[in-house]
């Protein structure tokens, strides 16, 4: 049975009154003790008295032993009358808890059960909370976390449930407008919704940190399915200063623009879904981590063997290669440059620095074993879909380099969550067409006026290494 202490300023109040109670319990009790005693041993009956005390005594003993093994398990009772119940753990914030005891006696293994992502608004007074998790453990509908997004009117409430695979989202939807949630928006989740924020927002902070070209990555993984955009301060092509945004970045209902480690704008829209203060605050705070920790990239690299012998180096390059992909495209042909860039190829060495920079996506040298540079790879994150674009030098194609290249870009955006690469060349590219259809993956292909776009729909399954290659389906552009 609980106690209740009570104190005042810190300590225990002492009250005379029951000491006086006890006291005179005390000395009730002597007397009694002696009464008895004097009639037990002057009195004609004292045995049979002796006998009759005994009995009473064992009655009481064997009743009290019944009575508190009947309400031994009673929950406690303090003095404000909480009995320790599921209710009370709702109506004190608890409230996953709570639906979770709801259906503790359940055999999960039993019945197929499906996870969701929900999200709704309350109103942010006492009970909303617990009258929208009633509502839902009444469909028996478990509640594995919840986020709070406090507002300046109401709360957004975002849970991960697990229901029945037979109840309808109809259903849950139903019984949570009826709780009084508000602008409800329901879709399915996956394994790994199951990690709790903290460690998945740790988790994309390590990954940003050892790498700038996981920024965009990490914003779309916390953030849901979005689509980001990084605009750099001034264009590429003419040097004019572009859009800049606030520094301490702007939130308007589903648009979200946060200033970019280089001095551009990264723009962020979910269009299906506001998003709430406490996002922008955590993706303002992953960008300032980037912001603070400047350009890098990992330094790992790979030495490779090309089929009719010689050595080369793959490695992932960055804005320190600028002059020497300068000087790459000085020993391209113009149709070379021309496959790769499409417009003037006077411009082509204005993009480098975008092209190189962390920010905008992933970049792979190829080096000799003198430490020339003769080709770049590069994956671009362009909003919600991302990009692969090759150069290699003319004197190094039909050598297999472009297809390691593809081969070695499309595996990272597997591993980074992508669900499609585009390339964009031109239709007489047979050697671009050959390494894309080489991937062994579904294809796209859209001609317009000359310029070939083609598609590849990624699976879980890494693109293997290209090298070697068919050199036979090499062709220029390489």
């Amino acid at each position: 049975m609980s106690q209740v202490t009570r104190a005042r300023n810190g300590r225990p109040v002492h009250h005379w009154r029951r000491d006086v109670v006890e006291l005179a319990a005390l000395f009730t009790a002597v007397a009694v003790a002696d009464a008895v005693a004097n009639l037990i041993g002057h009195g004609p009956d004292g045995p049979a008295l002796l006998l009759i005390s005994a009995a009473v005594l064992v009655a009481t003993a064997g009743f009290h032993t019944w009575w508190a093994r009947r309400h031994g398990h009673a929950p406690p009772v303090d003095d404000t009358g909480d009995t320790g119940d599921t209710s009370r753990a709702v109506a004190t914030g608890d409230a996953a808890g709570a639906a979770g005891a709801a259906g503790a006696g359940k055999d999960e293994g039993t019945a197929a059960t499906v996870l969701w992502r929900m999200r709704t608004t309350v109103r942010d007074e006492p009970g909303s909370l617990a009258a929208l998790c009633t509502a839902l453990a009444r469909h028996e509908v478990d509640i594995l976390s919840l986020q709070t997004h406090p507002l300046a009117e109401g709360t957004v409430d975002e849970f991960l449930l697990r229901s029945p695979a037979g109840l309808a989202t109809s259903d849950i939807t139903r019984a949570v407008a009826g709780a009084g949630g508000t602008e409800t928006w329901i879709e399915r989740a996956d394994a790994h919704d199951l990690v709790d924020v903290p460690a998945r927002v740790l988790g994309l902070a390590t990954r940003t940190a050892l790498d700038a070209a996981e920024l965009p990555l990490a914003l779309r993984q916390l953030l849901g399915r979005c689509s980001i955009r990084s605009l750099p301060a001034a264009s590429p092509a003419t040097g004019r200063a572009l859009e800049d945004a606030p520094v301490e970045g702007a939130l308007e209902d589903t648009v979200m623009r946060l200033r970019a480690p280089e001095g551009g704008v990264i723009t962020v829209e979910r269009p299906y879904l506001p998003f709430t203060p406490t996002e922008f605050a955590r993706a303002r705070a992953l960008v300032e981590l980037d912001t603070r920790l400047g350009p890098r990239i990992p330094r790992g690299q790979d030495v490779l063997t090309l089929p009719e012998g010689g050595d080369i180096t793959v490695r992932r390059a960055g804005t320190d290669d600028l002059d020497a992909a300068k000087a790459l495209h000085t020993r391209c042909s113009p149709r070379t440059l021309g496959m790769r860039y499409h417009g003037p190829l006077a411009d082509a060495d204005r993009y480098l620095n975008h092209l190189l920079s962390p920010r905008f996506g992933r970049t792979l040298a190829v080096e000799t074993a003198s430490g020339r540079l003769i080709g770049l790879g590069h994956l671009l994150w362009d909003g919600d879909e991302t990009e692969v674009a090759l150069l290699v030098e003319d004197e190094w194609q039909r050598r297999g380099i472009g297809g390691e290249l593809l081969g070695r870009l499309v595996g990272m955006a597997m591993e980074a969550g992508c669900e499609s690469v585009y390339a964009v060349t031109q239709s007489s590219n047979t050697g671009m067409v050959a390494a894309m259809r080489n991937l062994g993956l579904p294809l796209d292909y859209q001609i317009e006026e000359g310029t070939l776009v083609i598609t590849a729909r990624l699976h879980a399954t890494p693109v293997p290494s290209r090298l070697p290659y068919d050199q036979a389906a090499q062709g220029p552009g390489w």
